[in-house]
């Protein structure tokens, strides 16, 4: 297997597969020589190597485990170097039109299926890293027309190894859901610490008065910026009605404040609670 990128999703899938035995040797490529070297000691890869064509030569699955932005000057880089019969994925959070774009940069030896684990943390970097990040997750594949079945079957039967529960998915479909429940919560949790930040100006001791809600609602916060930036502007369509169906709801919630509707207020929140409390944990 050749991870190109070894943060906290290709650590933890490199870690991860090398438990389970699914691999036998893991060649790790990312820009930083000193995360290869950590990844080294983590065990989450065997070897570095010095280009992610050189990681990918004798590679039977490679994987994309960098921002999504990535992607396409990556395997520009790599597709005269994908051996025949070897089966390119990624663990990226944006499909859509990606996944074509991704299909027709490769010759016609090299099958890719797109994959996105719902796992992860705010913590990014082969530091945060964890054998354990996929076990009882659900991971997503997302075939572009190019995709074969047996491809499937063999990055189902590998993720299921790993612990996770397989769905499949349309790309297109993928971003307009995502957009909803992981998007758009990051981008409300970047906005209300900008929002608490930008009134602490004002008022310097206000950020020492936050307490655990908003800790655990800006905890996410804390992710990659640049692993943001990239899903933002890949998936800005999707995203961009999100934010819209999301100003709506808190404009209505507003004019309940404004207008004093106690009731009206407290059954919008009885009905999103009874959502919550169905959620699987």
């Amino acid at each position: 297997m050749a991870l190109l990128g070894v943060g906290l999703m290709g650590g933890s899938l490199g870690m991860a597969a090398k438990r389970k035995r699914l691999v036998g040797e893991i060649v790790g490529y990312g820009p930083d020589p000193a995360a290869l070297k950590r990844a080294v000691r983590r065990r989450a890869i065997d070897r570095p190597a010095t280009s992610a064509a050189e990681a990918v030569r004798e590679a039977d699955l490679v994987v994309l485990a960098t921002p999504v932005g990535l992607f396409e000057p990556l395997v520009k880089e790599i597709a005269s170097s994908l051996k025949p019969g070897a089966l390119l994925t990624d663990v990226g959070s944006v499909k859509g039109a990606l996944v074509g774009r991704v299909e027709a940069l490769l010759p016609p030896h090299v099958v890719y299926l797109s994959a996105h684990p719902l796992a992860g943390r705010e913590q990014s970097g082969i530091e945060a890293a964890s054998p354990g990040l996929f076990d009882g997750c659900r991971c997503l594949l997302t075939p572009g027309v190019l995709a074969r079945p047996d491809a499937l079957t063999r990055l189902t039967r590998f993720w299921e190894r790993l612990g996770a529960t397989v769905t499949t998915l349309d790309p297109h479909e993928h971003d307009r859901y995502l957009a909803l429940v992981s998007h758009l919560p990051h981008l409300v949790a970047y906005a209300l610490v900008e929002c608490a930040m930008d009134a602490s100006r004002e008022a310097p001791a206000l950020l020492g008065f936050s307490a655990g809600g908003f800790r655990d609602f800006t905890r996410i916060a804390a992710s990659s910026p640049e692993m943001w930036r990239d899903i933002c502007l890949e998936n800005r369509a999707e995203i961009l009605k999100a934010l819209e169906r999301y100003r709506s709801t808190l404009e209505r919630y507003r004019r309940l404040i404004e207008s004093g509707d106690g009731a009206s207020l407290e059954e919008a929140f009885r009905s999103a609670r009874r959502v919550k409390t169905g959620l699987p944990s």
